[in-house]
């Protein structure tokens, strides 16, 4: 297929953030161009990857083929797969290992995996020569409309998730859409949780779109998946330009968060628990804490719980293996959360599909009863 063709196909986001601003560029075949698209960025040709085992094996040599072809030398970093790698220890392997490369100030890493990848890169980026350039490479669902964008990195800690880390901005974004082909079924549904995201926090023209759309996007429909991307990035681009350092709007994008993060640090970080699948069924407990709020109608929690089902995505407690602790287990977790403000859990609770807002009034003992029904059906 010509150069012509797949980049009539392609989509370019902007997200404003003045001497800051960066593009998103969405679509098939942007490792094969991405040393045309990264050379402008460069004062010489050569720059760091950093990667984990398995996008290594699958991608890697196609990434350095498209920027050879640019005349860019590259040499790679290759971290183990998982969120059990956002850690401290790594981070401080990751930067001796950049450091051994000489990477020096003017140079820029490329963060090529999913969302640690991104969060890992982005983060010893900040820190290296007390900041370099990246450029975001996402390949899953979930990094391409959410974690490549907006300039969060960080690392976990045993008290919490992201919990350590610093707002570092790309210098610019490819997602190839291509590259999406290659995840399995879990690892696609599980990043699909940020993409209902959006609708559902402000969007509902969106999430009635998806509820129509997602099942052929699943399926491999390319435009339908350039267009869920393309919107959702549009949001998040929007929500970042307001509110870069999430003092205000950008913590909308915590829906389903505060909850997601508490069941993930429950189950030790692991494949018991994907971050898009904490996500799904935090969500779905907003809507329905929400409910018994009296923020929003009853049929809306059914209406999401409804749609992340067809899609097969975790919406329970009861869908995740194991043990997990017990309602106030879950409440000690959560109050680890970063958004944690003069002591008092931050919801991100819903009005209705498309009306999120932020609080920190919501009535604990609401949450905690909700949790100890939920767990109680296991």
């Amino acid at each position: 297929m010509s150069s012509e063709t797949l980049q009539a196909r392609r989509e370019i986001v902007p997200v404003a953030l003045g001497a800051r601003s960066y593009e998103i560029h969405i679509g098939p075949g942007l490792l094969d161009d991405a040393g045309a698209l990264i050379a402008p960025l460069l004062r010489r040709k050569r720059v760091a990857i950093v990667t984990d085992e398995t996008v290594a094996g699958l991608h890697l040599q196609t990434l350095q083929a498209g920027l050879a072809s640019a005349g860019i030398e590259s040499e790679a970093v290759v971290v183990p797969p998982g969120e059990a790698s956002k850690n401290m220890g790594q981070l401080a392997a990751l930067v001796e290992q950049l450091l051994a490369l000489k990477v020096e100030r003017d140079d820029v890493v490329l963060a090529f995996g999913g969302g640690v990848i991104g969060d890992l890169a982005g983060f010893a980026a900040a820190v290296l020569r007390r900041g370099v350039r990246f450029v975001q490479i996402p390949t899953t669902v979930l990094a391409q409309v959410d974690s490549s964008v907006g300039g969060k990195t960080g690392v976990n800690t045993p008290q919490g998730k992201n919990l350590v880390g610093a707002f570092h901005q790309p210098s610019l974004v490819l997602a190839d859409t291509d590259v999406l082909g290659t995840l399995t079924g879990r690892e696609f549904i599980a990043g699909y949780g940020e993409v209902v995201k959006y609708g559902l926090l402000g969007d509902a023209a969106f999430f009635d779109w998806l509820e129509d759309n997602a099942p052929s996007l699943a399926a491999g429909d390319e435009a339908a998946r350039i267009h869920a991307i393309k919107t959702s990035c549009e949001a998040k681009a929007a929500i970042v330009a307001r509110d870069e350092t999430e003092r205000g709007d950008r913590a909308l994008l915590n829906l389903g968060h505060t909850f997601g993060h508490a069941l993930e640090a429950a189950t030790g970080y692991s494949d018991r628990l994907l971050h898009g699948e904490g996500v799904a069924i935090g969500m779905a407990l907003a809507f329905e804490a929400s409910q018994r709020l009296g923020l929003c109608a009853q049929e809306a929690p059914s209406r999401v719980r409804a749609h992340l089902r067809t899609m097969g995505m975790k919406t329970d407690l009861t869908d995740i293996d194991g043990a997990l602790p017990d309602a106030d287990g879950l409440m000690a977790l959560m109050a680890q959360d970063k958004k944690v403000q003069d002591g008092k859990l931050t919801f991100i609770l819903v009005r209705a599909i498309g009306e999120a807002f932020r609080t920190q009034d919501a009535d604990l003992q609401v949450i905690r009863t909700l949790l100890a029904e939920e767990l109680g059906k296991r």
